[in-house]
C-alpha cells in the first residue's frame, strides 16, 4: 500500500495512551472518560430533541430548523462511542475499512450540515426582517425542507474527499490508525509524491475550514448586521426569542470549531519541524474533542433558549410517565381484582350446599 513519505502517526495520536511502564495515563483515562461522558450526553440529549421537535411539535419553519440541527448532532454524538472504543484499546482501530471511513465521514458531515444549516437560519432572519412580504408569499415549511435537503446533499458532496482519502494504516508497532492517506488514488503520469501528499492535505484543510467555518460565519456576520440595521432603521426592539436561540448556537458552534480549524491550519502550513507545527500536532486532538461538545451543548441551548420547547419536553416526558404508571396501575388492579374473583369462589365452594331453614316448619 502506497503511503505518504509523511508519517502519519504524530497527527493521529491522541495522547500517549500507554505508559512506560505499560499501563495507561491519567491523561489518556480523563481524554477517554470525557468522550464517554459526551456520547452519553449527546445521545440521550438529541434524541429528545428529535423525539419532541419530530413527533409533538406543531410543523413550522423554526422546527424544521432545529429539527436538522438536532438530527446532525445525533449522528455525531452517536459515533463518538466508537472513537472512544478506539482510544481505549491504544489509538487502534479494530473495526474494518469501510467503517473507518464512515466513522470519520459522520464527523465531517456534521461539521459541513451545522455550518450551512447555520448560514440558512441567518439569512432566514434577515429575509423575514428586510423582506417581510416576500417572507409572507413565499416562506413556508416545504421550501424550509426542501432547502434542508440540499443542504444534506451538499455535506455529503463535499464529505466525500474526506470518505476517500481515510483508511486503515498498520505500523510497525502492530498499531492499526484510522486516519488520512492522501497516497490513495495516485495519477497515472509523473508525479512527486511528497508534493502530491502535501499538496491534497492542505486542499481538504483549507475546504474545511472555506466552505463549513469561514464563509458561513461571514453569512451570519453579515445577516444579523443587517437584521439590526433594518430593525434599528424602523426604531423596532430587537426581540424573537428564536434570535436569543440562534446568537446563542453561533456563539457556540464558533467557539467548539474555531480551535479546530486553527490548530488544522497550523498544522498543514507550517515548515517541517517547526515549533508551531508541533503544537498545533499536539493540541489539535483536544480541539476536535471540543468540537465535539457542540453537538452537546447545542440541545441544552434549544431548551433553555426556548421556553415552549421546554414545556413540550416537560409534557412529553409527562405524558410517557404517565402511560407507564397508568399501565402499572391497571395491572395492578386486574391482579387486585383476579385476587378478589379467586377469594369469593373459594369462600363459595366452602359453604354448605344444605343450610336449614329455622322458619321451616
Amino acid at each position: 500500500m502506497a503511503v505518504c513519505p509523511v508519517s502519519p502517526t504524530p497527527n493521529i495520536s491522541i495522547h500517549p495512551t500507554l505508559n512506560q511502564a505499560g499501563n495507561m495515563s491519567s491523561l489518556s483515562i480523563f481524554t477517554i472518560t470525557l468522550h464517554g461522558l459526551f456520547s452519553s450526553i449527546g445521545i440521550l440529549e438529541n434524541l429528545l430533541i428529535v423525539g419532541v421537535v419530530g413527533f409533538h411539535v406543531r410543523r413550522s419553519v423554526i422546527s424544521i430548523w432545529i429539527l436538522n440541527l438536532a438530527a446532525s448532532d445525533l449522528l455525531a454524538t452517536a459515533s463518538l462511542p466508537f472513537f472512544t472504543l478506539y482510544m481505549a484499546r491504544g489509538n487502534t482501530w479494530t473495526l474494518g475499512l469501510t467503517f473507518c471511513r464512515i466513522h470519520s465521514s459522520i464527523f465531517f458531515l456534521n461539521m459541513f450540515v451545522s455550518g450551512f444549516l447555520l448560514a440558512a437560519i441567518s439569512m432566514d432572519r434577515c429575509l423575514v426582517v428586510l423582506r417581510p412580504v416576500w417572507a409572507q408569499n413565499y416562506r413556508n415549511v416545504q421550501l424550509v425542507g426542501r432547502i434542508c435537503g440540499v443542504i444534506w446533499a451538499l455535506a455529503v458532496v463535499f464529505t466525500i474527499p474526506f470518505y476517500i482519502f481515510r483508511d486503515t494504516i498498520h505500523l510497525s508497532d502492530g498499531k492499526i490508525l484510522c486516519y488520512y492517506n492522501y497516497a490513495r488514488l495516485l495519477p497515472a503520469e509523473p508525479f512527486d509524491l511528497k508534493s502530491l501528499c502535501k499538496q491534497r492535505k492542505e486542499a481538504l484543510a483549507f475546504l474545511k475550514l472555506f466552505l463549513s467555518f469561514l464563509i458561513p460565519l461571514v453569512i451570519i456576520i453579515v445577516s444579523y448586521a443587517a437584521v439590526n440595521t433594518g430593525l434599528a432603521r424602523r426604531g423596532y426592539r430587537r426581540p424573537f426569542r428564536f434570535v436569543r436561540l440562534v446568537v446563542a448556537v453561533v456563539v457556540s458552534f464558533v467557539l467548539c470549531w474555531a480551535p479546530y480549524h486553527l490548530l488544522m491550519i497550523i498544522e498543514v502550513t507550517a515548515p517541517k519541524g517547526h515549533h508551531a507545527g508541533k503544537l498545533a500536532t499536539n493540541y489539535l486532538p483536544m480541539a476536535t474533542t471540543i468540537s465535539f461538545l457542540n453537538s452537546v451543548l447545542n440541545p441544552i441551548l434549544y431548551v433553555f433558549s426556548c421556553p415552549d420547547l421546554c414545556k413540550k419536553i416537560r409534557h412529553s416526558l409527562g405524558a410517557v410517565m404517565e402511560g407507564v404508571l397508568a399501565e402499572d396501575l391497571a395491572d395492578f388492579a386486574r391482579r387486585r381484582s383476579a385476587a378478589h374473583k379467586s377469594v369469593s369462589t373459594s369462600e363459595m365452594v366452602s359453604k354448605p350446599k344444605n343450610i336449614a331453614n329455622p322458619y321451616k316448619d
